[in-house]
Parts: structure tokens; sequence; C-alpha cells
């Protein structure tokens, strides 16, 4: 009798401590990303990488370095938006001949696509999202 008590209080407990503890773990809800633009590629190796989230807060990073996470200022987010107002994604391009291209890469609104030479649509909200980059991203 012993012996059933030894094998079976664990197995028993087991389920009841597991069941417990689930409430302890804090359940985060994921991000809702607004735009995100990825630059690759060029003989310097170029992999940045701007994120920007529904709550006007970013995400920043490069091939190498930390990744900084910021939010931006009201008239940066409004700016932003309005850019966005007037992006078509469109269609990938083929990859060029050669080497040295800059490869973009513009998720927005649930379509992404990728070019090379970046289209008029495109110009506001890449530009934009550059200059936060630039703002923002700085090596400790």
């Amino acid at each position: 009798m012993t012996i059933w008590r030894i094998v079976l209080l664990p197995a028993l407990l087991l389920p009841a401590l597991s069941t417990s503890m689930a409430p302890a773990q804090a359940e985060v809800a994921p991000k809702r990303v607004l735009v995100e633009l990825r630059k690759q590629g060029g003989f310097a190796g170029l992999n940045d990488r701007v994120v920007v989230y529904g709550s006007g807060c970013v995400r920043l990073s490069r091939r190498t370095g930390p990744t900084i996470d910021k939010c931006l200022t009201a008239k940066e987010e409004r700016k932003l938006r309005g850019y966005l107002r007037h992006l078509k994604i469109g269609r990938s391009q083929r990859p060029p001949q050669g080497a040295d291209f800059i490869k973009y890469t513009l998720a927005f609104d649930k379509r992404r696509a990728s070019v090379y030479d970046v289209p008029s649509t495109w110009q506001p909200v890449v530009r934009h999202l550059d200059k936060i980059m630039e703002k923002y991203w700085a090596p400790d």
C-alpha cells in the first residue's frame, strides 16, 4: 500500500499543481504592427529594421548593435499615419542583375512587398522611417 501512495501521489498532484500555477503566468497580448520597413544588402551588408506598432512605439535594429525600443512623438506618429494613407504596396520586384543593390521590404495592412527601386508612394514612408532610425537608434 505504501508503494502505491509513493507512485500515485505525485501523479495525482502534478495536474493540480500545473493548473494552480497557470494563473500566475502573465499573458501578454501581442503588439499590433502598424508598419515595418527592412533595408537589406549593398556592399556594406545593411540589415536595418524599423517596426512601428499601433501604439506609436517603435523597435529599431541594425546588423550590429543593440535593438532599441522608443515611442514616437505625437507629431512623428501623425506624419507617418498621413503618409501611410497614400501608400500602395503593390508587387515585389525581381532582384536586379549585379551587386550592391539595397532591397527595401515594406509591410503594411497585411501586405508585404520587396523592391529595389523605391516607388513614389513608398518614398515619404521610407524617408520618414529612415529619419526615425537616425534619430532614435544610437548604440550605447
